[in-house]
């Protein structure tokens, strides 16, 4: 039996229309992560698909010790707080220490649990216990069957509202690799499966200190992840890439593009419905 994941008024899952979870790696400051989020509610809009935001206060696993991670707990989420009041768009953004919860569920409306964390079982459950949606980033280092393992902490605690996010597995060094047979087995806990488009052709510390990417290939892999029946696409945009201050060689532009691959997106999940 298939779980829809409902979350104010986007219903996520089976025979449900495709949810874009989209937006900076990070928020570098309050006017750029505006910005993004305007744009994209404006995109959503004119293609009538389901929008969640991302971005992230606090980037804790960045490369290197000067790798730009953020403004940090209490700044990120004032900012979050004000895009989902002004904007009226639900938002999402990783916790990557048990001392943030409280803080961190009063203001988003899906609690992410970053692929490196993904194992860590106090702050699963602390995560769960908070009734939120949990969107659970499968870790490159696991098997798609062994998302079943962190699904049945988070319902131990009693929260069904589970998502699951493929981001591809590492393949030897520095390079990721993408098993679309794993949004099939993983959607057999009967939990979503989003497909995380961007972070796939993430070349991890690629760049010595920091981590490369091969931004052309994500439209590519999100095309075939909604053929292969992903329930939503996560990708990070920025207006322009090469000047982000974290991953910008796998994020997306805001333009022409962003709009065109999007609409073939919601094409193909209708067709494939």
């Amino acid at each position: 039996m298939t779980t829809t994941v409902n979350i104010a008024n986007i219903s996520i899952g089976k025979n449900h229309p495709l949810v874009i979870i989209a937006g900076p790696c990070v928020i570098e400051n309050k006017d750029i992560t505006f910005q993004i989020a305007y744009y994209l509610k404006e995109l959503s809009q004119k293609l009538d698909i389901p929008l969640i935001f991302k971005a992230s206060y606090d980037k804790a696993n960045r490369t290197s010790l000067s790798s730009f991670r953020g403004p940090g707990l209490l700044e990120g989420l004032d900012i979050l707080a004000q895009i989902k009041k002004e904007l009226g768009l639900l938002v999402i953004s990783d916790v990557h220490s048990i001392k943030e919860i409280d803080k961190a569920a009063d203001v988003l409306d899906i609690i992410q649990i970053p692929a490196f964390l993904c194992r860590q079982t106090d702050l699963i459950l602390e995560i769960a216990r908070t009734g939120k949606p949990v969107n659970i980033k499968k870790g490159q280092f696991l098997a798609p069957w062994d998302i079943t393992n962190i699904v049945e902490k988070i319902a131990s605690a009693g929260n069904t509202n589970i998502l699951i996010t493929e981001r591809g597995s590492t393949f030897g060094y520095n390079n990721l690799v993408v098993d679309f047979r794993g949004i099939n087995i993983m959607q057999e806990t009967g939990y979503p499966v989003i497909f995380d488009a961007t972070h796939s052709i993430q070349l991890p510390g690629g760049a010595g200190k920091s981590s490369g990417g091969e931004r052309k290939f994500a439209p590519i892999l999100a095309k075939a992840a909604v053929a292969a029946g992903a329930d939503g696409i996560f990708l990070e945009v920025h207006p322009d890439p090469d000047k982000a201050l974290c991953d910008g060689p796998n994020s997306l532009v805001l333009d022409d593009s962003l709009y065109a691959l999007i609409a073939k997106l919601k094409a193909i999940r209708e067709v494939a419905l």
